[in-house]
């Protein structure tokens, strides 16, 4: 189903309520859609007295007008490009942005009756369908344009998400007298998630104190001492001076030696210290968590469209049939690429995922998946996970 019946590069969708038209413009920008694609019409009764003098003001001609266009439109109105208050004659008061606020510019000084459908028609817009959403600003309702080119699912899937409707799927609204209103009612799905604190807590203590260890410690001390030499010559008859003595008589010599000794004196040969210094790391910790998951039931004959991407085995033909067109006579299996197909298209509803670029969440991707999954090397399932994260089909 498109936000409009003949694709060309501009999508279409219309809000009830202009909170989720903002909300919308958001997620395009997340998404990384350039401001000067997405334009907004939205009506702003609470308008009508400030512009009452000057209905021909645009949001360069004066400062009030412009932060009462971002106000209106919260934190997007400083993004969006050309955002202004005007007045168009016939219709009413307007805040326009984008392509609308520099196709009615003109509107706004008299181009009166059919200035919205001209401004869509020159968007792209075929001229029937451009009628009609101009009846639905008129009643009230915020218009929001797209000038997606290329990436024209996935700015249809995101003003789908937030609640637009278009030409199309105005069908599906219920009448009620004689205007379209969506008739929608929202299931919140929740997950827990882990939330991780720390504190401080004594982990030991470490006390420093002084034993006395006795050891044996030898030196080596050069000493010196004297030795008694004695040297005997022998004479042949050489006649003596004195007679031979009677009595003992004796030569006495003195010979001294160095006797070393030991005194024990304190010295210092170490200093300890103790002190604390902080050291980082990280711990790993983990718990089992719960999320909802949406079960939809349907029971007789009822049509279903739109809203859900549905489950992985409600869509997973679409993926075989397109794998196949591809890789078929490649001589892989769908069995061997399947896991990586439902895994990116799981992914893409998480809350911590949404919202996010390939090469935003890559890296995380092939932290989970090596988790998940030891046996599977992720550079062989990431071409799978990147085609559905990239290219979702049964919209």
């Amino acid at each position: 189903m498109n936000m409009s019946t003949t694709r060309g590069e501009t999508v279409v969708g219309v809000f009830e309520d202009r909170e989720r038209a903002r909300e919308a413009i958001e997620a395009l920008k997340s998404a990384g859609f350039d401001a000067d694609t997405i334009s907004v019409l939205s009506p702003d009764r609470k308008a009508t007295e400030e512009i009452a003098e000057d209905t021909g003001t645009h949001a360069a001609s004066g400062a009030a007008t412009g932060a009462l266009a971002g106000g209106v439109l919260g934190g997007v109105g400083g993004w969006l490009v050309g955002i202004g208050a005007l007045a168009i004659p016939g219709v009413g008061p307007f805040i326009a942005a984008g392509a609308f606020a520099t196709a009615l510019g003109g509107a706004a000084i008299g181009a009166g009756v059919g200035a919205i459908a001209g401004a869509l028609v020159g968007m792209g817009i075929p001229e029937e369908h451009a009628k009609y959403y101009e009846d639905e600003a008129r009643a009230g309702r915020t218009l929001v344009t797209v000038r997606a080119a290329s990436r024209y699912d996935e700015a249809q899937e995101i003003l789908r998400d937030h609640d637009a409707y278009d030409v199309e799927s105005r069908g599906a609204a219920e009448q009620r007298g004689g205007r379209t209103e969506t008739n929608t009612e929202r299931v919140q799905l929740r997950e827990e998630e882990l939330v991780a604190r720390t504190e401080s807590r004594e982990a030991g203590t470490v006390a420093v104190g002084k034993d006395i260890v006795s050891e044996q410690r030898t030196l080596e001390v050069p000493v010196r001492r004297e030795q008694v030499t004695i040297d005997r010559t022998p004479v042949a008859g050489q006649p003596s001076d004195r007679p031979i003595e009677d009595g003992e008589r004796t030569i006495s010599v003195p010979v001294y030696e160095e006797h070393v000794e030991v005194e024990k004196r304190p010295v210092v040969y170490e200093e300890v210290s103790v002190g604390k210094r902080e050291v980082r790391g990280t711990e790993q910790v983990s718990e089992t968590v719960r999320r909802e998951e949406a079960r939809i039931e349907q029971s007789g004959d009822v049509a279903m469209s739109g809203g859900s991407r549905g489950s992985w085995d409600q869509v997973m033909p679409g993926y075989q049939q397109r794998w196949q067109e591809r890789y078929g006579t490649s001589g892989d299996r769908w069995e061997d690429a399947e896991p990586g197909y439902r895994y990116g298209y799981e992914m893409r509803d998480r809350p911590e995922y949404r919202g996010r670029t390939w090469s935003d969440v890559e890296p995380d991707m092939r932290r989970d998946w090596s988790e998940r999954n030891p046996g599977r090397p992720w550079d062989r399932a990431s071409e799978s996970v990147r085609e559905t994260w990239e290219n979702v089909t049964n919209r």
